[in-house]
């Protein structure tokens, strides 16, 4: 036997009939899952560049292939991009088919009773009374009525016949679903419009610091492919003050654990000044911009003086808290460039609450500014600021630089508590004047958050019907003076005997027979 051949045409609609189908869509919902774990375990570039800039650096060829096959813009890459956007199609093409079924099967009439209703999964039988005035033709239509109407309060569909009456109900259930999917078509849609139309940008505010939204303000900004940043809302924002609780009297492990962030800011749109409290997980709006609370730390601040006495650097100096540091022991660097002679530069560390460990070094024991002590090194040479190479303010590039010394040739180790002032070798000074609060805040705005809201939940909602609704057949038959009750559910229903029970006993079976022996 030869044959036929499919064509393209033939190819195309075997190609769509497979990636339509339940299976293909679950495969592809697997592959999405795995391919996701690379973005997990590699750092990505909108989320840590620098990261990036050393793993490519420390791993030579391997990084650079890595970085060839997009290990390291995962979520944006052409192949994610791919298996998800071939996820979306072969949902789309599950959920219309059934949609159309669905509708044709919620303007169908309740099927028939089967010849042997005993081989439903719920099934009473019992003898119906009889009045002696009525007829047999009679008692069963009154009794057939009052099925009916029985059935109607539950909430069935109901199909009379002559001798039973058929009912079905729960097609929410399938409704559910169908409402579930294509929520999730919506919110996925929702989101590709929302990053290309809005933007993310973060930015880290001291205590007393005012933030102005303009480009220029950001310490890094993430537009939308089609967004402007011309249009960028005017509004400023200001920290008027940042505190932090932690626990000092729990014992073990929840020592020092935080236990609550405020930060109390004043926005200002179009002059008018409006005081507001930002929270972890209790964003604010300002101009229908988004601001939420990511982070906070300390900023030292440091006065620097050089060889002739002037002033040439004044102010806080946002330090990074070492990650699951519960102490806060934060690094940061410190840059000199307008100093008489040589650039300078320090590094160093703060500890809000030094103390020594069993070892003899100096540690922070607890997150709060109990006993804040400040240690730095200090460079004095070229900080490589004038290459054009972008720096990271938070590191010092010493390649150039020279350590200062002490008076025994030693490394100078610069250890200040606040109000301490320590003379450099160059004849210059530093001052610790003490310490402010920073927050880290992430500035969003996206234009399809209503949309979203309302995506997430019809999913929810889908989800709870499709999960609680159970899809239930029921017949009542009469057959001379028995009458049948059976119940049939698709699908897993623990409640389906029970259900027939309870209507056989609302139409009066109290003697009745569960069938089991004709069974």
């Amino acid at each position: 036997m030869t044959q036929p051949q499919l064509g393209f045409l033939g190819m195309c609609r075997w190609a769509w009939t497979q990636l339509t189908t339940m299976r293909v869509a679950l495969i592809l919902l697997l592959v999405l899952a795995l391919a996701a774990i690379p973005g997990s375990l590699l750092p990505q570039r909108t989320q840590d560049p620098g990261r990036v800039n050393t793993f490519l650096e420390n791993n030579g060829a391997w990084g650079r292939f890595l970085d060839t096959i997009q290990m390291f813009d995962v979520y944006s890459s052409v192949w994610f991009s791919a298996i998800y956007l071939l996820l979306m199609i072969s949902l789309v093409g599950c959920v219309v088919p059934r949609a159309k079924q669905h509708w044709k099967a919620m303007r169908s009439a309740p099927p028939k009773a089967p010849r042997r209703l005993t081989r439903m999964p719920g099934y009473v039988a019992f003898t119906k009374a009889q009045s002696v005035a009525e007829s047999r033709d009679e008692a069963d239509e009154k009794f057939l009525d009052a099925a009916e109407t029985r059935l109607k309060k539950s909430g069935y569909r109901v199909n009379r016949h002559a001798d039973h009456v058929a009912a079905e109900r729960g097609y929410l259930r399938e409704t559910g679903n169908l409402v579930f999917h294509i929520a999730l078509l919506m919110a996925t849609l929702t989101m590709a419009i929302g990053s290309l139309f809005g933007y993310e940008g973060q930015r880290i505010l001291v205590e007393g610091e005012t933030f102005t939204n303009s480009l220029v303000a950001y310490d890094s900004f993430d537009p939308g492919t089609y967004y402007t940043p011309d249009n960028l809302p005017q509004f400023r924002l200001r920290l008027d003050d940042f505190s932090a609780t932690f626990d000092d009297k729990a014992a073990g492990s929840q020592f020092g654990q935080p236990r609550s962030f405020v930060a109390e800011v004043t926005s200002i749109v179009e002059g008018k000044s409006k005081t507001q409290t930002l929270k972890v997980n209790e964003p604010i709006r300002v101009a229908e911009t988004g601001i939420y609370l990511t982070g906070n730390g300390y900023a030292p601040e440091v006065t620097v003086r050089d060889a002739t006495g002037k002033v040439v650097r004044s102010g806080p100096q946002v330090f990074i808290p070492a990650n699951g540091d519960p102490g806060y022991t934060s690094e940061g660097a410190i840059k000199v460039p307008d100093a008489a002679g040589e650039q300078m530069g320090f590094v160093g560390v703060l500890l809000p609450t030094a103390t020594q460990n069993e070892q003899g070094d100096l540690v922070s024991n607890f997150a709060e500014l109990r006993n804040p002590y400040l240690v730095m090194s200090g460079y004095t040479g070229d900080l490589g600021l004038d290459a054009g190479v972008p720096q990271s303010v938070y590191t010092l590039d010493a390649s150039q630089m020279t350590q200062m010394k002490d008076d025994s040739g030693n490394p100078l180790v610069i250890q200040l508590v606040p109000g301490e002032t320590q003379q450099l070798p160059n004849g210059g000074s530093v001052t610790f004047d003490g310490v402010r609060r920073f927050i880290a805040v992430d500035i969003s705005q996206d234009p399809t958050q209503a949309l979203m809201f309302i995506s997430s939940a019809l999913v929810l909602i889908g989800l709870g019907l499709s999960l609680f609704i159970p899809r239930r057949r029921v017949w009542v038959r009469i057959k001379g003076d028995v009458v049948e009750v059976a119940a049939l559910a698709r699908g897993e229903d623990p409640m389906v005997e029970r259900a027939a029970q309870e209507i056989a006993k609302d139409l009066g079976g109290d003697d009745r027979d569960d069938g089991d022996n004709e069974r």
